[in-house]
């Protein structure tokens, strides 16, 4: 009896230890619970990084004696750290808690907290106990760590349509505009030419050739140099276009007075996987095609995208010129194009996200092409003799075969630093492109004019290949100093080999086989290299802001000719090249920006080889070895304002000077195959040029369906050519205007509308910079000896969205309404006049469909969960 007692006392006591509420002091009075509980935790975004400044709320559930009800009563509050981390200390380790988490744009989070003991090992609870998750251990430990608490973007639907902020149209920066693409439904189905024609400031011919206030700009894509053409980027693959008419000491020097085209691809790293896929035709029969997908779980991202793209287009034109000399000719040619073929676009991408603050990226492009475009060309010539006048006829049949092949690597690395703002990148680019081509000129003469008897006929051919590798290595360093200043510096080298092989062969009847004319093919590498590094300091003083750079650059090149053995090489000294930006705020959100660069374009080894290309009689061209480089000083003013919606106004004054301009000139000389006076191609650096003007760009939204952007630039250009025999263009007044209107429509239509018109200009310079001359047939102009006659085009499109969530849209578009996108150019010189006119593609109809699909926050890639099954919802999104 006496054992079974003390057993009784004994389990007695231990029940009033451990199990009974706070007990009584010695004094008398209610002992308070015991605070020293700890909670921590960490929030973070779906990728896994840290939300800074996210409101954390723990409440404890108390009897109120007022209403004799229990309810929940504030505890304490904190806000995340930079990191995502929080933190909750000297807690009461008795009763039932309540975490409440919230942060605008994220889903508010609700999560029941206790330090209740975990039951001994052999005693375990049922797993549905939510209280027990975590809890402290038998030890007694009184510290709980939630671990990573996730937060999901918060989406609101109202009636099944989903409301997310779109983004602005156009977004004005310092020193660059970027110009949303997503809005133009005119792009469906298109290539970067497309995009070209809708974004501000920039204008395109019918041959494809950009221009950014009249001068032919530089094609970057991500920041970083291209060999890729326009006409091979799809427009689906475009989020973005950053115009940057005035480039600061950040980006190369290289390009003279023209400005940079950056073209953004599109990029999506939510969780999950996600994608589109789309089709097209257009009024020739052409069809494209292409598709998206991205996976994001955790530290991957993997994104792919492939795009195929036939091209049908056709071409029409006519070329009148009198040359003057000891016998005035005049000839008429006209030309019928027809483009056959089509490339294929595709790009793979990597993501590893290895910490919160270092990350990598590797991505391949992969382009294929093939193209057999034909022409058929005749020509009208009338000699003018004393005797009379001597009259020929012929007809010249063009079929080419043309494929090419590039490749490109893209590796980059971001490091941040523990300082907010500080960061290291590393960027390598490498692309390689290899063509080959076979063209066969077959053209019959008639001395009676078209439909008479043939007298002769003669036959080239053309066959050639080639390659270009671009390697770019870049480094830069960012580190705000304070809060207004920041430093900025880069590192960057440039490297690039091209390989051209053109031999051409005539048919000779005697010996009835084709033979090699070493006069008239061009065979010949070069390789060149770029050196440069920069140094940037932003500040601000108040409302007045500052951003200095300067840049040095050295670069040097050698080339081949590999038929005669002739070795060309130069190297450049270093150059510095300063920036200044000056900005200063004012009230009613309007700002006054004010930049000055200077800039070098040196001569590439076509424009400066001694060599005349005889391969195409129509259209011979040479280098000049005594180029020297231009150099470009650019200033200008802005004026930006926001209005109400964010509605924006930007004004600008620019004025361009350029001392040994790089200008295209047609000259004459012997030619050495038939020994008379005949028209070269040919370059020649003028005294100097000047561009003066002014650019006005709106965004504005009239009412909730209707909005939008006008671009207008009225500028004087003149290239004074006084140190060269024959006339120079006169200085012209011109301007030229874009207008790109929206319609949002009942029933989930949506209609665009872009109009744009270009008055007589003077010709861009360096058009083609990398061409010694046209297609065959298709002449040559020179910037200082001719201009632009005015034209006017205008496109439209209309698209519904529908199926559940608008995954699926479909697209009408017609370009060139009223069939009045015309190069029409006129240029002449002592020796010569000239009229070029083509108009291509007229009227071009595409029709298009995409679907979009996906699913956010899928576990593709997650690691098993290792936590216990008493978790509930809120604690299934930590990782």
């Amino acid at each position: 009896m006496k054992k079974l007692l003390l057993l009784a006392a004994l389990f007695l006591f231990k029940t009033i230890v451990f199990a009974q509420p706070p007990a009584m002091g010695g004094n008398g009075k209610m002992q308070a619970p015991p605070s020293i509980g700890h909670i921590y935790g960490k929030i973070t975004d779906s990728t896994g990084k840290g939300i800074s400044d996210v409101s954390v709320l723990l409440l404890q559930n108390r009897f109120d004696t007022a209403s004799k009800k229990r309810k929940d009563v504030l505890l304490k509050g904190v806000t995340t750290k930079t990191n995502g981390e929080f933190s909750f200390e000297d807690l009461p380790v008795f009763g039932a808690f309540k975490l409440k988490i919230s942060a605008t744009g994220y889903k508010a989070i609700e999560q029941a907290i206790s330090f209740q003991m975990q039951a001994p090992p052999g005693n375990a609870q049922p797993s549905g106990n939510t209280a027990s998750q975590g809890g402290m251990s038998s030890s007694g430990s009184f510290d709980k760590d939630l671990g990573n608490i996730k937060l999901i973007e918060e989406v609101k639907q109202l009636q099944s349509v989903t409301v997310v902020a779109s983004k602005p149209t156009l977004k004005m920066d310092i020193d660059k505009k970027v110009y949303n693409v997503e809005k133009d439904i005119v792009n469906a189905g298109g290539t970067a030419l497309d995009v070209m024609k809708n974004v501000p400031s920039v204008n395109v011919d019918i041959d494809g050739n950009v221009t950014l206030r009249n001068s032919t700009p530089q094609i970057y894509i991500e920041g970083r140099p291209t060999t890729l053409s326009l006409d091979q980027i799809p427009a689906d693959a475009i989020e973005s276009v950053e115009v940057i008419t005035n480039p600061s000491a950040k980006y190369d020097a290289s390009g003279g007075g023209s400005g940079i085209l950056n073209i953004i691809l599109k990029k999506n790293r939510k969780t999950g996987y996600n994608g589109n896929v789309r089709a097209g035709v257009d009024k020739y029969g052409a069809v494209n095609g292409g598709g998206d997908f991205n996976v994001r779980q955790g530290k991957i991202n993997v994104s792919a995208s492939a795009f195929v793209n036939q091209n049908k287009g056709r071409t029409d034109g006519t070329t009148d010129r009198t040359n003057f000399g000891d016998t005035v000719t005049t000839i008429h040619q006209q030309n019928e194009d027809k483009n056959k073929g089509a490339f294929v676009f595709g790009r793979l991408g990597l993501d590893y996200f290895m910490t919160n603050r270092t990350s990598f990226s590797l991505a391949g492009i992969r382009v294929h092409g093939e193209m057999k475009p034909e022409q058929f060309l005749t020509s009208t010539t009338d000699s003018l003799f004393n005797t009379g006048t001597k009259s020929s006829y012929s007809e010249r049949t063009t079929n080419t075969d043309r494929e090419f092949n590039a490749y490109g690597v893209q590796f980059g690395m971001k490091h941040l630093f523990p300082k907010e703002g500080e960061t290291l990148t590393a960027d390598l680019n490498y692309f390689s492109g290899k063509n080959d081509n076979n063209s066969l000129y077959v053209t019959n003469y008639f001395s009676n004019g078209a439909g008479s008897t043939i007298d002769a006929v003669g036959q080239q051919r053309t066959i050639g290949d080639g390659n270009n590798k671009f390697l770019t290595v870049q480094t830069d360093y960012v580190n705000p100093i304070s809060a207004k200043t920041k430093f900025e510096a880069g590192l960057r080298v440039q490297n690039q080999q091209l390989v051209n092989i053109n031999n051409n062969y005539y048919y000779n009847d005697s010996a009835n086989a084709f033979i090699y004319s070493d006069a008239a093919s061009t065979n010949y590498k070069n390789s060149n290299n770029i050196y440069a590094g920069y140094v940037s300091v932003t500040s601000s003083i108040k409302n007045f802001g500052y951003q200095l750079g300067l840049r040095a650059e050295s670069s040097n090149y050698s080339g081949d000719l590999i038929s005669t053995k002739e070795h060309f090489s130069n190297s450049y000294p270093i150059s510095l090249f300063p920036s200044v930006f000056l900005s200063q705020k004012f009230g009613d959100k309007q700002e006054l920006q004010l930049s000055y660069t200077r800039r070098i374009n040196r001569p590439n080894f076509f424009q400066l080889i001694p060599f005349t290309d005889y391969s195409d009689s129509l259209n011979i061209t040479r280098g000049n070895p005594n180029l020297v480089p231009e150099f470009t000083n650019s200033l200008e003013l802005s004026y930006l304002k926001t209005l109400q919606g964010n509605n924006t106004i930007l004004g600008s004054i620019y004025y361009k000077y350029t001392t040994n301009l790089i200008t295209r000139y047609l000259d004459t000389a012997v030619n050495a195959l038939t020994g008379k006076q005949d028209i070269i191609n040919t370059y020649v650096n003028a005294n100097s040029s000047y561009t003066i003007g002014a650019e006005l760009t709106v965004v504005y939204t009239l009412t909730k369906w209707w909005d939008f952007t006008a671009n207008v630039n009225l500028y004087n250009s003149k290239i004074n050519t006084d140190n060269i025999t024959g006339n120079s263009q006169d200085a012209l007044w011109s301007w030229f205007g874009k207008l790109n209107n929206n319609f949002k429509l009942p029933s989930k239509f949506k209609l665009q509308l872009t109009g744009t018109y270009q008055s007589k200009t003077n010709l861009p310079v360096n058009t083609n910079n990398n061409n010694m001359g046209g297609p065959p047939g298709m002449q040559s102009q020179s910037a200082s000896q001719g201009y632009i006659h005015p034209f006017y085009s205008v496109d439209a499109a209309v698209s519904k969205n529908f199926l559940k969530n608008d995954a699926a849209t479909v697209s009408l578009s017609i370009s060139d309404i009223f069939r009045s996108r015309k190069s029409d150019q006129h240029s002449e010189s002592a020796f010569f006049v000239q009229d070029y006119n083509r108009l291509r593609d007229p009227q071009m109809v595409r029709l298009n469909f995409t679907y979009r699909f996906g699913k956010m926050d899928v576990s593709l890639f997650k690691r098993k969960n290792m936590n216990t099954s008493g978790m509930d919802a809120s604690q299934g999104m930590q990782q």
